[in-house]
């Protein structure tokens, strides 16, 4: 894709703020024609900009009171090994990110469970079974200060 330009950058932001946004609103957001405002939100999707759109959920109101950031040290590196234990995490709904990481650990994963019990259970179910796994370290939060999916478009340097 082209290089995003400050207008492009505009549909985005306003998209995070609110993807529920209608095409005639955020135009009128923006000064800009329905069509063009279409084109260019169609020509982020199309390009990856744009990967999708939900809605943001409360994990508290939703019953998951426990948010874990597991850290993992493999033992093992091979390529089979790796490929299935990316299978297993990408098939586990309470992984809600995992990342391969430099440092200490191999992975971190953000994980979340209704509570205490239930994430005892993940432990021993998930990730005590996972292949090659030499380690596993878990810090609980207990408070989440900032939390977003947002990205800093605004900010990023764009052509005129």
């Amino acid at each position: 894709m082209d290089a995003l330009d400050k207008m492009d950058a505009a549909i985005l932001d306003r998209l995070q703020q609110d993807g529920r946004l209608s095409n005639a609103k955020l135009a009128e957001q923006l000064s800009l024609s329905e069509a063009t405002c279409w084109r260019r939100q169609k020509r982020l999707e199309d390009c990856g900009a744009i990967k999708g759109y939900q809605a943001v959920l409360d994990r508290r109101t939703l019953g998951f009171g426990v948010m874990a950031f597991v850290q993992i040290v493999c033992a093992q590196h091979g390529e089979d090994v790796t490929a299935a234990f990316e299978r297993i995490i990408q098939a586990c709904p309470s992984v809600l990110s995992c990342h391969n990481t430099t440092g200490e650990a191999d992975f971190l994963l953000i994980v979340v469970a209704r509570d205490l019990d239930d994430y005892s259970r993940f432990v021993d179910t998930v990730l005590r079974k996972l292949p090659g796994v030499a380690s596993i370290r878990s810090n609980l939060s207990l408070r989440e200060m900032k939390a977003t999916n947002r990205l800093p478009v605004l900010e990023a340097p764009y052509r005129a």
